[in-house]
């Protein structure tokens, strides 16, 4: 029984269209993080990426008995950050556990909820993202880029 979000905020959660971020970081994980926001925030754009990660996450098996799993969009985050930063599993497992913007983009308060990722329901959960599924996600963020930039030249 896989969800895709959680519709219910937990108390002390922030909505991840309302995270801030430091406007002076150079930092390439803020960058990553308002990319992932957009997609989040837009509806449309949301349902496609969840449509593709929910056909090819396990298709055999029945979503609708059994434990929940990690939420696809906690997966689609820690993957899509794996792959910009090209970092290895513990790096991962660090970020996932204690930086605190991280924390909020996949649905936890900063107070109230000291959740802790295992470095083993990382590693099979992120792990289920094989490169041909993250072509299908990139050529659907490709085509929102492609969809942006002409929005902007039309505008100028």
């Amino acid at each position: 029984m896989r969800a895709a979000i959680n519709p219910q905020m937990q108390l002390g959660e922030v909505d991840i269209s309302k995270i801030t971020f430091d406007p002076k970081s150079r930092d390439d994980i803020p960058k990553i993080l308002k990319g992932l926001q957009y997609l989040y925030t837009n509806l449309e754009i949301r349902e496609d990426l969840f449509k593709i990660l929910d056909k090819i996450i396990l298709p055999e098996i029945n979503k609708k008995n059994g434990r929940p799993g990690m939420e696809l969009w906690k997966v689609f985050v820690l993957a899509i950050l794996r792959v910009n930063l090209n970092c290895d599993y513990d790096r991962l497992h660090e970020l996932t556990n204690n930086h605190s913007i991280l924390r909020q983009m996949l649905g936890h308060s900063s107070v109230f909820d000291k959740y802790y990722y295992e470095l083993q329901t990382i590693k099979d959960n992120v792990g289920l993202l094989t490169p041909e599924i993250l072509d299908k996600i990139n050529q659907v963020v490709v085509k929102t880029g492609h969809a942006l930039l002409k929005k902007k030249m039309i505008r100028s």
